[in-house]
């Protein structure tokens, strides 16, 4: 609860939903067409490594259009390289959001992960905290995050292709996610499926 100075400078802010997931060669499993009685194959090549790193965000505000927000890193596999988002990806997210939001401020939604729990990004909470606000979701809730629903339509979308090189599965990931924050409709029904109420009563 807050009160006060804290519930204006809330009022006309977005509330975002972030997460991050990753996305391999090895293609997912997902309906399609074939020839009665026979059963297609996706053949793959068995080689390569390396992951999709994506981070995003659904960021809802009354009276205005729900918006996706993305980044996407690519790992290769090389030893040294770093297989996850870390503190100072977070932060530039966090502010490149705001600014893609108009200055407003953000609560942010977000899961208990280690990460978000680095002691920079604590520092980076603290230091903008008149225009950022941290809520952390229960633990095993991942049906209270619409982020979630990205991440299925996305693997969903990617399941009958089989890129041979990590390389070429990151422009594919980007070309879902593009197309998706075109899709107003559908980000809507990731806020539905989670049975949220966003709107003031």
């Amino acid at each position: 609860m807050v009160t006060g100075k804290r519930t204006a400078q809330l009022l006309g802010a977005w509330t975002v939903f972030e997460d991050e997931a990753g996305q391999d060669l090895k293609p997912g499993k997902a309906r399609t067409w074939s020839r009665r009685g026979k059963t297609p194959l996706v053949k793959v090549t068995g080689k390569g490594s390396g992951r999709v790193l994506m981070a995003g965000m659904i960021c809802v505000r009354p009276g205005q259009e729900t918006r996706l927000i993305y980044r996407t890193q690519t790992y290769r596999g090389r030893t040294g390289e770093k297989k996850g988002f870390r503190a100072r990806e977070f932060a530039e997210l966090l502010t490149s959001a705001r600014r893609q939001l108009g200055g407003a401020p953000l609560i942010v939604v977000w899961d208990n992960a280690s990460t978000h729990y680095a002691e920079a990004l604590r520092e980076f909470y603290e230091r903008n905290s008149h225009w950022l606000t941290i809520v952390r979701l229960p633990p095993y809730a991942p049906d209270l995050n619409p982020v979630e629903g990205v991440w299925a339509h996305l693997k969903t979308s990617l399941a009958n292709l089989a890129p041979h090189r990590i390389d070429d599965l990151a422009p594919l990931v980007k070309s879902r996610l593009r197309h998706l924050q075109r899709n107003q409709s559908v980000l809507d029904g990731f806020i539905a499926e989670t049975g949220l109420a966003l709107k003031p009563p």
